[in-house]
């Protein structure tokens, strides 16, 4: 297998297609087989490396080969059958023959996907119960969260998280958290298709090499573009952000919120997602991301109506381009992908990666007019610019 060592002018985009094909093959073999085996699926996570989780293993749904009704639970969902993974865990072993929980977390320490898994050792230790174990990705070995998954489980060691070293280079690293939440999307995603098209653990390595070549030249195509000068043009001014997107989409639009509502701060704006509990009216001039694969999902249309009724413009993310969102957009990028009915789909891992660029060039932006950035955005600033 051929790997390209440059496959994007952002240099943390080769970074983590790095990060990927350097992960421990047992490692990963032994998570996929756990992956595959289980019936049902318990994700945990915080902020973006939840929604990371959440997008690639939303792909089971779309799937029926290779999954024997496997079922996908977060805590958050209405179905859940209890307080928390302890209290959860009798049900789930009645209705389920093999359960896995299956964590994201970089530095290991997050505190919901933490008491998830004490929670869940508790109940094991209690009942010697057979039928759970846990998975983790991680950038440290050296944390709680690993040292219970080793006990009933694997952990994936995938570099990504730790300090930077500032720099006058524009965006080598991204943001640290960038490198891995991207990078265990694209992996998991990939897993995902590769059970759904029964293939082999190695395939996961050559699906992420095919696949990082595609969203390379997609970034790059895209990132020195007008409409991207537009955006970045449109988010310098006071103006509010609204993301969007359903199931998958609205994951993407999450993990992008939060990096951007650290700059759009600064000028006392505010970055919400779409018919969130605190998401108040547009107002003339606000901005709209909306993520939709068919562009044809039809609350995501009519988020774009009332968008413009109100005066705002609405960027679209779509893969189809012939769409009614692509056609009601102001701006719009088309990822476009074939794909058949009933398979996992690679263009919302794609819309994250290309999506990703954006906070970098706002910070940016701000930096060549000369106005000063609060101490804790400049320092994820030169993080980003390492």
């Amino acid at each position: 297998m051929v790997i390209k060592s440059k496959i994007s002018s952002i240099g943390y985009v080769n970074k983590i297609q790095e990060n990927i094909m350097s992960i421990k093959r047992k490692e990963l073999a032994k998570l996929f087989e756990d992956i595959k085996a289980a019936d049902c699926v318990i994700c945990g996570g915080s902020g973006r490396s939840l929604y990371s989780l959440n997008a690639a293993l939303s792909q089971i749904a779309l799937s029926q080969a290779g999954w024997r009704n496997k079922v996908v639970l977060t805590p958050d969902d209405p179905g859940f059958p209890g307080h928390n993974m302890h209290d959860a865990a009798f049900d789930l072993e009645r209705r389920y023959k093999k359960i896995l929980l299956l964590m994201n977390s970089g530095s290991g320490y997050s505190d919901d996907p933490l008491v998830m898994a004490q929670d869940l050792a508790k109940y094991i230790e209690e009942t010697k119960s057979t039928k759970f174990s846990m998975g983790l990705l991680t950038s440290t070995y050296n944390s709680p969260m690993a040292d219970i998954t080793n006990k009933y489980g694997t952990t994936v060691l995938f570099r990504g998280r730790g300090k930077s070293k500032p720099s006058a280079e524009y965006s080598e690293t991204g943001m640290m958290g960038d490198i891995f939440e991207l990078g265990t999307l694209q992996l998991l995603n990939s897993m995902i298709e590769t059970i759904s098209r029964n293939l082999e653990v190695d395939d996961i390595y050559s699906l992420c090499n095919e696949e990082f070549q595609k969203i390379g030249e997609m970034i790059d195509s895209n990132i020195n573009s007008e409409t991207y000068n537009q955006l970045v043009d449109l988010m310098e001014k006071r103006t509010n952000i609204f993301l969007g997107g359903r199931g998958t989409g609205n994951e993407i639009a999450k993990m992008t919120g939060v990096r951007l509502f650290h700059i759009k701060s600064f000028f006392g704006d505010n970055v919400y997602i779409t018919r969130g509990v605190n998401t108040p009216h547009p107002r003339a001039g606000d901005l709209e991301i909306l993520i939709s694969y068919s562009g044809e999902t039809r609350p995501v249309i009519l988020w774009a109506d009332v968008l413009k009724k109100f005066s705002g413009t609405v960027f679209a993310i779509t893969g189809n381009k012939n769409s009614t969102l692509a056609k009601k957009a102001d701006l719009k990028i088309i990822l476009d992908e074939e794909v058949k009915p009933s398979t996992p789909r690679r263009f919302y891992t794609r819309a994250a990666f290309v999506l990703s660029p954006l906070p970098v060039k706002l910070a940016e932006r701000i930096a060549q007019r000369g106005l000063i950035l609060p101490e804790y955005i400049i320092s994820w600033y030169h993080s980003v610019t390492q």
